[in-house]
């Protein structure tokens, strides 16, 4: 008897309605995305890599522990990993009888500011995010020890307060989660009874995850305009999803797509060096062609809403400035190196915008209001 083809645009629909029962979202566009990410879950073997889904809020009380609650209903082999170590993940991972979902809630214990050194686990998740992920271990007693790999691709939620290293971040959809404001309503959540909806929900995905894995395995749907390079990676899966199940979907996937990724963006304020480098554009140098450090330095720490006036309870210094920007390079591939700088009656040590001018152009991100001008003797013949 063949089996009944399932509608997989009527499905996710479903799923979505799930969700909004028991979940608040901040945009339509987190809804889509969440509903993809359990949806994808079913397929990993037909992609190369897995985003991560992040819950992150922050304060408290937000409905991030609902969002994983109501995902470990839909996803196959859900594996709740509160405090799990590096070990006891990649040997799940690796163990040979499906590949588990790992849901992993308080993320901020594990990556946030009082949780300790966590590269472990922290390149684990990081492997993970591939196909080809494996993660090395030495095994055996003494000197009969081998190196063994174990695979680490899995899918993985997350959620917690503040952020995530930059190196999870980037590999993940953020929902940015909020508390509910009053007029925001949803379904009590009961375990008892909602946990058997949402497995049945799961099983017709699983069902409708084999009728589809030859429309999913090996495609390559088209990414919205500016949408490359990782955030391209991230959102692969979700819109292969999307243009498989058709109807209304594939459009609303990629609006999604463009919506988190712009917000992405917004909230990626990049690294130190890349915020030092983009302040010494924007506010200290303007209009400069070369400035001395003592200069550089009492600007940088009199902006408001600016880190380098304590860094860890210490303003910037000339030490750490030249440190810092002694990281990246100018156009003659040499290190970015304080100058002499000629000025009434002495010689002072400074920087020169033709130095920085490479490294603005490579690292920072557009300026907000007019294009850079090109610096004086830069400027290309028409």
């Amino acid at each position: 008897m063949t089996p009944t083809t399932i509608d997989g645009a009527a499905l996710l629909d479903e799923v979505e309605a799930f969700h909004r029962r028991f979940n608040v979202f901040p945009t339509e566009a987190a809804f889509v995305a969440v509903t993809l990410w359990d949806a994808h879950a079913h397929l990993l073997d037909c992609f190369d890599s897995t985003p991560r889904i992040a819950f992150l809020s922050p304060e408290p009380g937000s409905g991030k522990t609902r969002a994983l609650e109501i995902v470990e209903t839909l996803v196959p082999q859900p594996m709740t990993a509160v405090n799990a170590s590096a070990a006891a993940l990649f040997r799940s991972v690796s163990a040979g009888t499906g590949k588990p979902t790992i849901l992993f809630d308080e993320i901020d214990t594990v990556f946030g500011p009082k949780a300790g050194d966590n590269e472990e686990l922290r390149g684990f998740l990081n492997a993970g995010h591939r196909r080809t992920g494996v993660t090395y271990r030495c095994i055996g007693d003494g000197g009969q020890q081998t190196v063994q790999a174990f695979p680490s691709y899995c899918a993985v939620a997350v959620a917690g307060l503040g952020s995530l290293p930059d190196t999870i971040l980037s590999r993940s959809v953020v929902i940015r989660m909020r508390r509910r404001a009053r007029n925001e309503k949803v379904e009590p959540f009961r375990a008892r009874i909602h946990e058997a909806e949402g497995q049945a929900l799961r099983d017709r995905l699983a069902a409708w995850a084999e009728q589809a894995r030859g429309r999913v395995m090996g495609a390559w749907p088209d990414m919205p305009d500016g949408v490359t390079d990782r955030p391209a990676d991230v959102w692969e899966p979700l819109l292969a999803v999307a243009d498989a199940v058709g109807g209304h979907w594939p459009d609303r996937a990629r609006q999604a797509c463009v919506t988190l990724v712009k917000a992405s963006k917004a909230n990626d304020k990049g690294s130190l060096g890349v915020r030092l480098l983009t302040d010494l554009r924007d506010h200290v140098m303007v209009g400069i062609d070369r400035l001395p450090t003592v200069a550089i330095l009492d600007r940088l720490n009199a902006l408001d809403d600016a880190p380098w006036a304590d860094l860890n309870g210490k303003p910037l210094d000339n030490r750490r400035l030249s440190r810092m920007l002694a990281e990246y390079m100018t156009a003659d591939n040499e290190p970015i190196a304080s100058r002499n700088i000629k000025t009434a009656g002495s010689v002072l040590k400074g920087y020169y915008a033709t130095d920085l001018h490479d490294a603005w152009q490579r690292y920072c991100p557009p300026p907000p209001e007019s294009p850079l001008l090109p610096l004086p003797g830069t400027e290309t013949a028409a």
